[in-house]
């Protein structure tokens, strides 16, 4: 029996920084791209001086953020978004993040992990209000018994995380979603709740 040479996988390579919270985050994107990438060492540690090795990194390159969707991954991004407007995002989904309880990017599988980084977006510095208060309501993601559901399976379809219905307006409009993304993705929401 002729044994087979050990065939490696082929890695996505990826050109810009991908900006992670931690050193399992690294390992577990390692696995399946071929990128540099930088941990933050969680939220805590997210100083001045960071934030501005942060902003200087992004003056001579592009950057994609992939944190955690969790609260404090929610705040790293944020705070970057604000002093970097032009960073590009990654989402997970918290389901596919999740390992006993475990939030976070390194519990996420080799599929998840470049289908995050094959969907990446950019946040528009020019938010154009295409969406209002009324679209969310009349959707059923402001109130209702499954108004939080909804606002997560919005945020895992359209891959732009979960968001509270106040963020999540803003949200929809700073990521440049369109109508049809938008209506597609109700219409996806309301065949299976």
């Amino acid at each position: 029996m002729k044994k087979e040479p050990n065939k490696q996988k082929e890695k996505l390579k990826i050109n810009e920084i991908i900006v992670v919270e931690g050193r399992d985050d690294i390992t577990a994107i390692k696995r399946v791209v071929d990128a540099h990438i930088i941990a933050l060492n969680g939220f805590s540690a997210l100083s001045k001086k960071t934030i501005n090795k942060m902003i200087e990194l992004s003056k001579t390159n592009d950057l994609i953020l992939f944190t955690d969707p969790d609260f404090a991954g929610k705040k790293i991004r944020d705070t970057l978004k604000r002093y970097i407007p032009n960073i590009k995002h990654a989402f997970v989904s918290q389901k596919d993040a999740t390992k006993n309880d475990n939030i976070g990017v390194e519990n996420a599988n080799d599929k998840v992990i470049l289908e995050a980084l094959k969907n990446v977006i950019t946040s528009s510095q020019n938010i154009e209000d295409r969406f209002n208060i009324s679209d969310l309501i009349d959707n059923g993601f402001v109130s209702g018994s499954n108004a939080k559901e909804r606002r997560i399976m919005l945020g895992d379809i359209l891959k732009i995380g979960y968001y509270n219905a106040k963020q999540l307006l803003k949200a929809l409009n700073s990521f440049n979603i369109s109508k049809e993304q938008f209506e597609e993705a109700v219409e996806e929401i309301n065949k299976t709740v």
